[in-house]
């Protein structure tokens, strides 16, 4: 994109298009793609029960710990098969959005 104007190449689909780039579109906080080995808290909450530890052998799907939020328990499951490596939080913490909970291996 040239300093001097607006314009910008957009890759959709593999094809190239020549078009304006407005300045928020330009300033837009980029993709990231999901990290499965790194299990983040999605809404602020209190940790009532881990139910793993470091070194436990995990499955897709299980359940790794209940975090409390607005009253509704919610069993944080396991996205992918490994070992935990890590864990970041202790029961009875509060958390907010975005914080990391697990890592696994």
């Amino acid at each position: 994109m040239n300093s001097n104007d607006n314009n910008g190449i957009l890759n959709i689909d593999s094809s190239l298009y020549k078009t304006r780039i407005s300045p928020k579109f330009a300033a837009r906080k980029r993709y990231v793609p999901v990290n499965l080995k790194q299990i983040v808290s999605h809404i602020p909450g209190t940790i009532l029960q881990i139910l793993v530890s470091e070194g436990s052998v995990v499955k897709k799907g299980d359940d790794l710990l209940i975090l409390d939020a607005m009253k509704m328990k919610n069993r944080i499951k396991c996205p992918a098969d490994g070992k935990i490596l890590s864990i970041a939080t202790t029961t009875g913490a509060k958390v907010s959005k975005g914080s990391i909970l697990l890592e696994l291996e």
